[in-house]
């Protein structure tokens, strides 16, 4: 390659990458036109294949993937081949979208020739059995043609270094592929025949599905108790107004009634719901099987041998990748996808994807989380137009409908925490139920992980998380909280390195409890466990060594939490004295412990101890000589052994994401989109100040603390622009209010009862 068309191709690589396709198109045309640049030419055609393909104009690209068949390279020809036809395809699906009344996607809505039903034992698509890349860019729509094209590269991928991989990517190094934005899939091989699995035990589901529904029903009641109490008591105060009996009896039964009737009508209403919040439209089987055949054959098969009719179909226009099932019973459960999950998913990941819906219909925890969804998501909706509203009003009264909001936000995480437990295991259940429909453990991971670029993608693309990721976050397979870092790390980082603290760390588990999905690495490590059962090679390979994490690390972590039995220990202890000292005729403060809330000041001063014990260790001073910058993310993101109690000091420099105005007063979604890929931030304002907004969509440079938990996370220190504008996070300082209230309030109740 000559030396003045190296810089050009990596120019337009960089551009590419950067959804910034016109320019990419003008840098890669000269050396795509020129006829001694052999290996630069090839590359320089693929990138415009794609860039014209992003940019709408399809008959271009059509024309270079023609021009591309003609190539003496196998490797080529072959990835030239298969975008070719996935560009026709879609070129005639938007043809023959103009007739068809669906108002917001292209579907091809004629019924293809109809073909034999394969058996469980047969593969549906064949794979290459070589490494795969998938070409990918985080900064582009994911609703895109080509996000199906894969080219096969014919040896393995070499270990380390700028060693040029093979196949058609012909000279490419390591840096260009990053900066071509691919992802090496090993596209490791389905099930041939296989043995069904061991039969789960089944009894946690159930037990936890049913602790479940109580658990809502117990704060729903709580809160009308509460809110009924508030209404009368201010009645009374009122002048000339009297309390409403009504308001004084007791709710239990009447919303129990309620809750169960809400459960069976909870199909239909789900369906007013998102079809006029998220405009829900029917999904014909046809549509389907123009885009996955093996899914229709999946569903069909199993709905046959369970006696099922076959659930209703639904399609959300949304180019995040995500999948929901609703409904009371299996006769009238609907599967809900998105349009983006059918345009980034291969034909057999969108089948194992539907099979795990069917897992959840099959062990029945759908219908709960139908109830769940079917009670969230007014609230989240009130949510929404109250912060609307915020936006619009100025002055004094925008603070009053700003508390409004953030309490309706609130109430909304407080009804959605009941079923955080349920949330995570019930997948774990659904993933082994797919793979034993299909035989393919390795689609599945494929498809989580496609799903977790995809989602990031679409937060990328919109700068914000948007209101459907966040209010349909629980019934989704992949959180949009974990695809943040997991969806943007792979040119940095392989997933084994990023998921390795998943499956590595001793004490990984307890960073999810208040975690709405399971630690991915766990999860995938489960199905290559099914798959190696089967004896298949696994898509991702982890090393079986533990992390070594010092217990001390831990009991620090948790330390306030820990202070909690400590107090109980302590009332303990207070109460045996005092009891001593009252058979002695010593001490007589029977007064006093005769009430036994004094027990819940031990609690707060056991919290407040251990609080200020964790302080210095989670805030350690930042120093400029050991802050960590954007090229040390990776290696931060791989550490298996760190705990949040590191508390890294990081310096990184990148765009401020997140939703604007009084949606996030709370500073719930803000996001760093740093060079190194997205991370999330944790900000606390002082009281009245919401000076974060401003900054939201601009270049700045985030100084805090790195923690790697469930989630990675950074608490913010200072945000800083390139004007010098500082927006402060008190973190240590709110810590240390935390701690002296609780000693204070601890006290007060330990001495008066």
């Amino acid at each position: 390659m000559p030396s003045h068309a190296k810089p050009s191709l990596e120019a337009g690589l960089i551009a590419l990458k950067q959804g910034n396709y016109q320019t990419a198109i003008a840098q890669l045309e000269p050396i795509a036109s020129s006829q001694n640049n052999g290996t630069a030419s090839l590359q320089a055609q693929v990138g415009l294949v794609m860039a014209y393909a992003r940019i709408g104009e399809a008959s271009k690209a059509i024309a270079i993937s023609q021009n591309l068949i003609e190539s003496n390279n196998p490797q080529v020809q072959e990835w030239a081949t298969r975008a070719l036809e996935h560009l026709t395809k879609r070129q005639k699906r938007d043809q023959e979208s103009k007739n068809v009344e669906t108002g917001f996607v292209a579907f091809n809505n004629s019924t293809p020739h109809s073909t034999p039903v394969t058996p469980p034992e047969t593969p549906t698509l064949e794979e290459p059995k070589d490494q795969v890349i998938e070409t990918k860019s985080n900064d582009t729509p994911p609703m895109v043609p080509l996000a199906k094209l894969k080219a096969t590269v014919a040896t393995p991928l070499p270990a380390a270094g700028s060693v040029p991989l093979s196949g058609f990517m012909g000279s490419v190094t390591r840096t260009q592929a990053k900066l071509f934005g691919v992802i090496y899939w090993r596209q490791a091989q389905r099930a041939r025949a296989w043995q069904p699995l061991r039969k789960p035990k089944l009894i946690p589901l159930r037990l936890l599905t049913a602790g479940t529904f109580i658990a809502l029903f117990w704060v729903i009641r709580e809160m009308l108790k509460f809110a009924m109490g508030f209404i009368n008591q201010t009645l009374v105060k009122l002048p000339y107004l009297e309390p409403l009996q009504l308001l004084y009896s007791n709710p239990t039964k009447l919303l129990l009634i309620v809750l169960v009737i809400l459960i069976g009508v909870s199909p239909w209403l789900l369906d007013l719901l998102l079809a006029n919040l998220y405009g829900q439209r029917e999904f014909s089987k046809d549509v389907l099987n123009a885009h996955s055949r093996e899914a229709v054959r999946v569903l069909q098969r199993c709905c046959q041998q369970r006696h099922w009719p076959l659930p209703k179909l639904r399609i959300l226009p949304m180019a995040a990748p995500i999948i929901l099932t609703y409904g009371s019973l299996p006769r009238n459960a609907r599967i809900v996808v998105s349009q983006g999950l059918l345009e980034q998913l291969a034909d057999d990941e969108i089948a194992i994807i539907y099979a795990t819906q069917l897992g959840h219909i099959a062990h029945w925890d759908f219908a709960v989380m139908s109830l769940l969804l079917l009670v969230t998501l007014p609230i989240y909706q009130l949510y929404q137009q109250v912060s609307n509203w915020g936006d619009k009003i100025s002055g004094i009264w925008r603070w009053p409908v700003t508390i409004l909001a953030s309490l309706v936000y609130g109430i909304w995480c407080l009804l959605t925490g009941t079923a955080l437990w349920l949330s995570r295991l019930r997948l774990y259940y659904s993933d082994r139920i797919a793979s034993e429909i299909t035989g393919n453990p390795n689609a599945l991971i494929r498809a989580l992980l496609k799903i977790a670029i995809g989602i990031a993608a679409d937060i990328q693309k919109e700068e914000q998380t948007s209101w459907q990721l966040e209010s349909l976050n629980l019934l989704t397979p992949v959180s949009h909280q974990q695809s943040l870092s997991l969806g943007t790390i792979a040119s940095n980082l392989s997933f084994e390195s990023f998921l390795k603290w998943d499956t590595a760390n001793p004490y990984r588990r307890w960073f999810t409890i208040n975690n709405s999905h399971p630690l991915m690495g766990d999860r995938i490590e489960r199905l290559c466990q099914i798959a190696r059962h089967w004896h298949l090679d696994t898509e991702l390979h982890f090393a079986s060594e533990p992390s070594k994490v010092k217990r001390q690390s831990f009991l620090l972590q948790i330390a306030p939490w820990l202070g909690i039995p400590l107090g109980v220990l302590f009332a303990a202890f207070v109460w045996l004295t005092w009891q001593l000292a009252f058979a002695l005729k010593f001490l007589n403060l029977k007064w006093i412990y005769e009430d036994w809330s004094f027990i819940t000041g031990c609690l707060l001063i056991g919290f407040s101890i251990g609080t200020v014990m964790r302080i210095n260790s989670f805030f350690p001073d930042i120093k400029p000589a050991t802050v960590q910058t954007d090229d040390y993310l990776p290696n931060l993101l791989a550490d298996p052994s760190a705990l949040p109690i590191d508390s890294i000091s990081v310096r990184l420099v990148g765009k401020l994401l997140g939703r604007q105005g009084t949606s996030n007063s709370l500073a719930q979604d803000l996001i760093l989109q740093s060079s190194a890929g997205l991370v999330k931030l944790h900000h606390i304002s002082w009281l009245g100040q919401v000076n974060h907004q401003d900054l939201i969509g601009r270049q700045i440079i985030v100084t805090g603390w790195f923690r790697r938990g469930a989630t990675p996370w950074i608490d913010i220190q200072t945000l800083e622009t390139q004007s010098g504008k500082t927006v402060h996070s008190p973190h240590p300082i709110w810590s240390t209010f935390l701690a002296v209230a609780a000693q204070a309030l601890g006290a007060y109740v330990f001495l008066t009862g």
